[in-house]
C-alpha cells in the first residue's frame, strides 16, 4: 500500500471515535458541480436496462426497489465509485484489508415523501427473514458498513439520514421475525409525530421489545452536500427524516455496502426477495475493492476492459 493510499485511512484517534459513536464523516468525495454531472448523465444512462445483472422483479408494487441494486455491476461511474480510495481505504482501515463490495443501492427521496423508520440491519434478512450476510462462527460483530453518498444536497428539509450514535452494538431488532409487506404501510403511519415507512414495511414488527421506542432525543441530523459521504455500520440506528416538499429536488443518496471477504454472502440462496418482489442471484458478483479473497466463498466479479465488473464462479 502506498503512502498516497494511507491519507484516505481513518487515523487511530477517528478509527476510535468511529467505534465509539458507529459512524465516520461526512467526507468530500466530489465537488458539487462535478457530482451534478456526473449523476446527471447515469441517471439517464440508466435508464437502459440491458446489461443490468437483474431484470424487472417480479410485478408487485415496489419491487423496482429490488432491481435498481448493484447497478455498478453494469455502469462505468459507479463502478469507479465503489472502487474509490477516498471510500475503501477509509473502510478497510475499519474492517482489514481484505474487503468486498456486496451490495448498492439507491435511496430517493421525492418532494413530499415520508421518512424512513428507525432500523438497524445486521444480517438483513429483515425483510425476507433469511440472512444475506454470515460472518465467521466466533464473530463478535455483524452487519456491514455502507457510504452513503449524497449525489443531490440533503438537508433536513429534504430528507438527510439521522443517526443515534452508539447504538450500533445492541440489536432493538430480531431479524429472525418476518414483517408483512404492505404499499399502504409508508402512508398511514406516523411515528412521534413524523411520517415514516419502510419501503412498505413497518420496521416496529421486529421490535424485541414491543414496548420499546428509539430515543429520539439523542438523535443527530447528518445534513450532507452534494458529493459527500458518510460511512456507518448497518447496525447503528439510523432513519431519515420526510422530505418536506419546500424543494422541487429528489434527495437521491447511494449507498455502497462492504464487508470483509470472510463474510458469505447470500448463503445458501438463489434469489433475493423484498418489498414483495424478487430477483435471481444468476448474474451476480461481489467486487473485491481491497486485498485479496482468501476464503473463496463467494462469486465475484471480474473488471471488464470498461472497467465495469462481470460475475464469474468462486475459484
Amino acid at each position: 500500500m502506498s503512502a498516497q493510499d494511507l491519507n484516505f485511512r481513518l487515523s487511530p484517534e477517528d478509527l476510535a471515535d468511529f467505534h465509539r459513536r458507529g459512524f465516520a464523516g461526512p467526507f468530500s468525495l466530489y465537488e458539487p458541480e462535478e457530482i451534478a454531472r456526473s449523476w446527471g448523465r447515469t441517471r439517464l444512462e440508466l435508464l437502459d436496462r440491458g446489461a443490468a445483472v437483474y431484470g424487472e422483479a417480479t410485478a408487485v408494487s415496489g419491487a423496482n426497489n429490488i432491481s435498481n441494486y448493484d447497478r455498478h455491476l453494469d455502469h462505468p461511474f459507479l463502478a469507479a465509485h465503489v472502487t474509490a480510495p477516498k471510500i475503501v481505504e477509509r473502510v478497510a482501515s475499519i474492517l482489514g484489508p481484505d474487503v468486498l463490495c456486496w451490495r448498492t443501492e439507491f435511496f430517493p427521496k421525492y418532494p413530499g415523501a415520508e421518512g424512513t423508520d428507525w432500523h438497524q440491519a445486521d444480517t438483513f434478512a429483515n425483510a425476507s427473514g433469511k440472512p444475506q450476510l454470515q460472518w465467521p462462527d466466533g464473530s463478535d460483530f455483524g452487519g456491514t458498513i455502507t457510504a452513503w453518498c449524497a449525489f443531490t444536497d440533503a438537508t433536513i428539509e429534504t430528507a438527510c439520514l439521522q443517526f443515534i450514535p452508539g447504538t450500533h452494538r445492541t440489536m432493538f431488532y430480531d431479524e429472525t421475525k418476518r414483517m408483512h409487506y404492505s404499499p399502504e404501510a409508508n402512508t398511514d403511519v406516523s411515528k412521534a409525530g413524523v411520517r415514516r415507512g419502510f419501503f412498505g414495511y413497518d420496521y416496529r414488527e421486529l421490535q424485541i421489545d414491543p414496548s420499546w421506542e428509539p430515543d429520539e432525543s439523542q438523535a443527530i441530523a447528518m445534513e450532507m452536500r452534494a458529493g459527500q459521504f458518510i460511512i456507518f455500520w448497518s447496525t447503528l440506528m439510523h432513519a431519515s427524516y420526510p422530505h418536506s416538499g419546500e424543494s422541487t429536488q429528489t434527495r437521491m443518496g447511494f449507498a455502497a455496502r462492504y464487508v470483509p471477504a470472510s463474510v458469505r454472502i447470500y448463503p445458501d440462496t438463489s434469489v433475493i426477495e423484498e418489498y414483495g418482489g424478487t430477483v435471481s442471484l444468476d448474474r451476480y458478483g461481489a467486487v473485491l475493492v481491497s486485498g485479496e479473497d482468501r476464503y473463496g466463498h463467494n462469486r465475484l466479479a471480474a473488471q471488464t476492459t470498461r472497467g465495469v465488473p462481470f460475475a464469474r464462479s468462486p475459484a
